[in-house]
């Protein structure tokens, strides 16, 4: 099959043509299957879709968006099944039964509940899986990870796995109302080894396209940081009494995650508005939302993830939500100089000071098997592209 390179004259990874298809795929493709491939997977019962077809919105360019089945069920704790189906384990397991089907049913804070999705999985032995919470449920502190039948390892496919699909739900610091058919999870499907290295994506910012930009410039070379992947540090400049981001309020009403822009930002929120050096100190176990420094722009040909921070380097954790589809931050015409991250920010234990330009979290990118054919932005009804706040699609736009 031809092939259309990023940059022939570089030598950077070359792409197939979108028309490549999953008859053409075999153990020696490496890759992110793109959204063409995802909606032929559909059709190919690659995914098992139940009773409802997947909505056409729910394939995103790299990422398949999962939806709750009809139950979830309160459980003691979280568990691997290990050699074990997850049904044959849960059993044991099970405090309360919770119908999401109509009005939905609301998951308290600080409890586990596992929910089997709508879809099911029927994967080549080539081809595995990875998931993420989805970036709106990362926005809402609900932790989320996706289990499989003989699992080891959570948000992990296995290559040729064959059997349903099962998701933790951990809501943090609001109690949600959760409803069938509510996607608060991804999946990637995906081959060989798809990694960018620290080298190649060097190459890929200075000489095919600018992954991360500062102050609407592409970020010199001295200024990307890397090790397995780009770090990101926070934004936290601001004028005198200016906030940088929020923090979630405690003991607030439950929060209904199937109305969009129908809760009022002070009902949840607090601001969070740094000392006058640029710098928060995080309270234990508060869940802070705030902005990258750098800008990132995820090209057509690859995706990326924001992996978990380095527990050597601070007692927090950034960013839940980890998936950046092709387009996010991009446009061929290089006009849109790039997206801030969302950051979602915890410190443990004890109290952690960050200042402005500290690195936070790391990106990790992977290479696409074709280019999308839909790319992250407005035309997809993407909610973040270009960001300039923090806030989920779930609130109402604060007044200035």
């Amino acid at each position: 099959m031809a092939t259309q390179p990023v940059n022939a004259d570089l030598g950077l990874p070359g792409l197939r043509q979108p028309e490549f298809g999953l008859a053409d795929l075999n153990e020696r493709t490496c890759g992110v299957l793109p959204s063409q491939m995802l909606e032929e997977a559909l059709r190919e019962g690659w995914v098992g879709a139940g009773d409802v077809p997947v909505p056409p919105s729910n394939v995103q360019p790299a990422s398949l968006d999962l939806r709750l089945g009809k139950r979830a069920y309160r459980i003691r704790c979280s568990f691997l099944p290990g050699d074990k189906t997850v049904e044959g384990k849960l059993q044991e397991l099970v405090v309360d039964e919770l119908d999401l089907s109509g009005a939905g049913a609301v998951l308290e804070t600080g409890r586990p509940y596992l929910v089997p999705l709508a879809e099911s999985l029927s994967l080549p032995h080539f081809v595995r899986g990875k998931a993420n919470p989805k970036s709106s449920t990362g926005r809402l502190d609900v932790f989320t990870r996706l289990v499989t039948d003989h699992g080891y390892r959570f948000d992990e496919v296995s290559a040729g796995y064959q059997g349903p699909l099962w998701l933790e739900v951990v809501p943090l610091s609001f109690a949600v109302r959760a409803h069938e058919g509510l996607s608060l999870n991804q999946l990637r499907l995906m081959i060989g080894r798809s990694r960018v290295d620290d080298q190649e994506l060097r190459r890929w910012h200075e000489e095919a396209h600018p992954l991360l930009y500062l102050d609407e410039r592409p970020a010199r070379p001295g200024e990307l940081a890397t090790s397995d992947g780009l770090f990101l540090s926070v934004d936290l400049r601001a004028g005198p009494g200016e906030s940088v981001g929020y923090t979630a309020r405690e003991h607030t009403f439950a929060l209904d995650m199937a109305k969009l822009g129908g809760h009022t930002v002070e009902s949840y929120w607090e601001r969070a508005v740094p000392e006058g050096e640029g710098r928060i100190v995080l309270a234990p176990e508060r869940f802070y939302l705030l902005l990258s420094r750098e800008a990132v722009s995820v090209p057509p040909g690859l995706a990326c993830e924001m992996t978990a921070y380095d527990p050597t380097s601070g007692e927090l954790r950034a960013h839940y939500a980890g998936f950046f589809d092709p387009g996010f931050g991009y446009d061929a015409s290089g006009e849109l100089r790039g997206s801030r991250a969302a950051l979602e920010v915890r410190a443990h234990d004890v109290p952690f000071m960050i200042e402005h330009g500290q690195r936070v979290c790391r990106l990790t990118f992977e290479r696409m098997v074709s280019p999308p054919t839909r790319l992250y932005g407005a035309g997809i009804g993407s909610n973040y592209q270009g960001q300039a706040g923090t806030l989920g699609k779930h609130f109402r736009p604060p007044a200035p």
